[in-house]
């Protein structure tokens, strides 16, 4: 450090072995003690809390007064000597609890009001009400746990740039302002007031600038991207987030693969956990057959099941006019499941009707006495049902597009409330063979399932050609963890017909997909490599890894639920003059 810099250390870093040492510190009056005419400092910054102390043998008068009148929150600059702390006052439970800084000069150069939110709180305290932390976040980003999130953050960051630079991946910059495109949310839309009338879009996310930095022959891309979305919010969402996003050429799924689960288990690693590959793999197609969702939780074993054959028949009418209406038994067997009382299941089943099947039907087996609904069949043995002393079987019966959703939400609720152990901590697992079209629940039109850039495997473009969209799979990844999405991917279209047949499947004839999406046909009729790429969610993965509740708990200046920034007050209306210059004009309000 130079001799005029204000400070030589930062607090949290003094150690024995600088007792001895002149410092000059700088940070906020974390406390102050008053012990007659000693006056005690804890004095923070990002890197920890050290004690200061004031004492009239080597504080000056002047000094020892101007210390008794600093308030909380307060930024000072202290001079002192590093010395050890007697005996009797060491603390072990903080990193600089063996020294003190005996303080010859104290500058106020930031006096602080009253905090209206404590930044620290004692083992057991409540935190304030998320609203108010939000609107004085910068008093709420000095807690330590904040602190702690953006530290891992900014590593992880850099871990991330580090292994793609390895990997050979140039990190460049894509456009802010772009062309609006439809990748399944709102736009943000932008008025140009260069040309009236007109707009930009915010980014979704850098779909086709990478497509055309492949077409460039920049052969691999990456970037962490900031992306903006105009949807619904709820705890892991924001209208604007980070990903790690990654394009390659000359690539199938299996190099996409290799270069996210590369990136991974760099991050898992700089969080002090250590992850395994290859990731597991599964079908689309099984991951609803016997999970009843796309982003199955693999920790745990329970499985759903197809249980056609034991109830089918039987007599038990919800199931055979379920099973008449083109529907089919399903559920799950329950090892140890026995156990839960009638409340816990009356809960669990009320669960499962929130997400539209009529009820849920049970069977237990102890000793070997079977009870419950199912338990009236004729017939049923516990063998033949595959339980053992304890276990439960819970059934229910109807669409696939119902019961799935159902047995996932039923699933989860059995995991919680056994408390079962995982098989595994760290469940890594690629989703693939996905449609590439589904239909829309409203309308009963086909839509896109994930993008309109999404290539097709090439076995079934005949089918794509003929109009049967329901049998085209898509060369498209997802990558879970845990049961949380983490991120997306695909192969994408190189051939310009492919991409129009597509578009055109989706009701956009040629003329409009030429007129919206020219600049990318273009780009690939001048000669375009096959490539891929992915894109992960890079605040959950923050989230995740710095065992935070909330996307807001890791990002710096985040948005509310209902999409405002609370401590600025925004959004907020806009001058008439202004909005006249772009030749808006607000109506309806």
């Amino acid at each position: 450090m130079t001799a005029t810099a204000l400070r030589t250390h930062r607090c949290g870093a003094l150690r024995e072995a600088h007792v001895g040492l002149e410092v000059r510190l700088g940070g906020w009056l974390h406390r102050r003690r008053d012990l007659g005419g000693l006056i005690f400092f804890d004095l923070r910054d990002r890197a920890g809390i050290v004690q200061v102390s004031f004492g009239p043998d080597w504080t000056p008068a002047a000094v020892l007064e101007a210390a008794a009148t600093v308030g909380p929150e307060s930024v000072v600059l202290v001079r002192g000597v590093v010395q050890p702390r007697p005996e009797a006052a060491r603390n072990p439970e903080m990193v600089t609890g063996q020294v003190e800084v005996r303080a010859t000069q104290l500058e106020v150069v930031g006096p602080a009001v009253t905090p209206p939110i404590p930044v620290w709180r004692t083992k057991g305290e409540d935190l304030p009400a998320e609203e108010l932390r939000l609107l004085h976040r910068q008093l709420d980003l000095r807690r330590p746990e904040m602190e702690r999130n953006l530290a891992l953050r900014h590593r992880l960051l850099q871990r991330a740039r580090g292994v793609l630079t390895e990997l050979e991946f140039y990190e460049i910059e894509t456009p802010m302002l772009t062309r609006p495109t439809p990748e399944g949310a709102r736009d943000y839309l932008v008025p140009s007031r260069v040309h009236p009338g007109q707009f930009y879009a915010l980014p979704q996310s850098p779909q086709i600038y990478k497509q055309l930095l492949m077409v460039a022959g920049f052969d691999r891309y990456f970037q962490l991207a900031r992306c903006f979305r105009d949807e619904d919010l709820r705890a892991d969402r924001q209208p604007e987030f980070t990903q790690i996003d990654l394009e390659a050429s000359f690539v199938g799924p299996e190099d996409v693969y290799g270069f996210v689960e590369a990136v991974m288990v760099n991050l898992w690693d700089e969080a002090g956990h250590e992850v395994g590959r290859p990731f597991h793999r599964m079908a689309f197609h099984d991951a609803m057959e016997h999970y009843g969702s796309d982003k199955p939780d693999l920790r745990y074993e329970l499985k759903i099941e197809d249980l056609g054959d034991l109830f089918g028949g039987r007599g038990f009418r919800v199931f055979d006019t379920a099973v008449e209406a083109g529907g089919r038994i399903r559920g799950m067997r329950v090892p140890g499941g026995a156990q839960l009382s009638r409340k816990a299941l009356d809960e669990i089943a009320a669960v499962a009707q929130r997400h539209g099947i009529g009820g849920l039907a049970t069977l237990k087996r102890t000793g070997d006495s079977l009870t419950g609904p199912l338990a009236k069949l004729p017939d049923i043995a516990s063998e033949q049902a595959g339980l053992k002393d304890g276990d439960l079987l819970l059934v229910t019966a109807g669409a696939d597009n119902v019961t799935s959703a159902a047995l996932d939400a039923v699933r989860l609720q059995v995991i919680q409330r056994l408390e079962l152990e995982p098989v595994e901590q760290h469940a890594f697992l690629w989703i693939e063979d996905f449609p590439l079209f589904e239909r829309e629940l409203e309308s009963d039109e086909w839509i896109f399932a994930h993008h309109p850039f999404t290539a097709p495997r090439p076995e079934d473009l005949p089918a794509l050609l003929d109009r049967q969209y329901g049998d085209v799979k898509a060369q498209h990844y997802d990558l879970v963890y845990n049961g949380n999405e983490l991120g997306s991917g695909s192969i994408r279209i190189t051939d310009p017909e492919v991409q129009l047949r597509v578009l055109e499947a989706m009701g956009i004839p040629r003329a409009d997909a030429e007129r919206r999406f020219g600049f990318l046909l273009t780009a690939l009729r001048s000669g375009a490599p096959p490539h891929g790429g992915f894109a992960v969610g890079f605040d959950r993965v923050v989230m995740l890894l710095a065992g935070a509740d909330s996307l807001r708990d890791v990002i710096a200046f985040p948005k509310t639920t209902a999409a405002r920034a609370l401590f600025e007050d925004s959004p907020s209306p806009v001058d008439p003059a202004e909005l006249a210059s772009l030749g808006i004009e607000i109506r309806g309000q």
